[in-house]
């Protein structure tokens, strides 16, 4: 980090926003660049400044402080993050546990500037084991042309795995994303089902199946038999139902 730091101020209540930049305001070499009301702000606001830290609340609406931290994380030049909360003992006993910096409102100058002194990136390793004191993330983080950009997972048609990237399709534009398939479909399992060893269809967006004629059978060899696929809302796009899934079929 530079003898200047660029900070940007992330909590949903304008008068915790006051008091910080009030705060910040008698440290020097800093420079609070942006504030935000949100997760959601708070990385479209990082992707235009590069803050070197976040002060980041951890209750917010929609996308909340730790997963705002997992998009961040993201970043070509990931900022600081400095989590600000009025959490309980038991919660930050996982922050301590995890070495996750945090600032217990109402917050001081002192602990304040001791933070920002040792403020760095969080490791992976951090992130996860805070991760369940946040309910389940609300969008997806993709990398495009040096930005961050937030796809809500309830835009997401379905998600399909080739060679080492994830398509992320909504009705509107594929995405690519850098993920293990296995690992979203552990942590999706709710909203999304397995409907071929490579592609996980969003529930809600299956309009029913039906058997059509097959050229090619799954592992890629002429065929004249018919097959199951997953008619999907808002694509004229079918998604081949495996052999292994179609007790999902009689299931329905």
């Amino acid at each position: 980090m530079t003898n200047s730091l660029n900070i940007l101020i992330a909590d949903d209540e304008a008068p915790a926003r006051n008091r910080l930049r009030e705060l910040l305001s008698d440290i020097s070499h800093v420079n609070v660049v942006a504030e935000a009301k949100n997760g959601q702000e708070a990385l479209s606001l990082a992707n235009i400044h590069q803050p070197d830290i976040v002060l980041l609340d951890i209750r917010m609406p929609g996308v909340d402080g730790i997963e705002a931290a997992q998009h961040l994380q993201k970043m070509t030049k990931p900022p600081a993050i400095i989590f600000t909360t009025a959490f309980d003992s038991y919660a930050m006993q996982a922050f301590d546990m995890s070495a996750v910096d945090y600032l217990l409102k109402p917050i001081r100058l002192e602990r304040l500037q001791s933070a920002i002194q040792k403020a760095r990136a969080l490791l992976p390793s951090q992130l996860e084991a805070i991760a369940p004191l946040s309910p389940q993330k609300t969008h997806f983080s993709i990398s495009e042309r040096g930005r961050i950009l937030l796809i809500p997972v309830a835009d997401v048609i379905y998600l399909r795995a080739e060679l080492k990237y994830i398509t992320v399709r909504t009705a509107e534009k594929e995405y690519l994303l850098e993920e293990s398939l296995n690992n979203l479909e552990h942590e999706f399992h709710n909203i999304f089902i397995r409907l071929h060893r490579n592609c996980l269809v969003a529930k809600a967006y299956i309009l029913g199946y039906e058997k059509r004629h097959q050229e090619f059978d799954e592992d890629g060899n002429k065929s004249c038999e018919k097959h199951w696929v997953a008619l999907l809302k808002n694509t004229d796009e079918t998604i081949a139902v495996s052999r292994r899934q179609q007790h999902l079929i009689r299931a329905n």
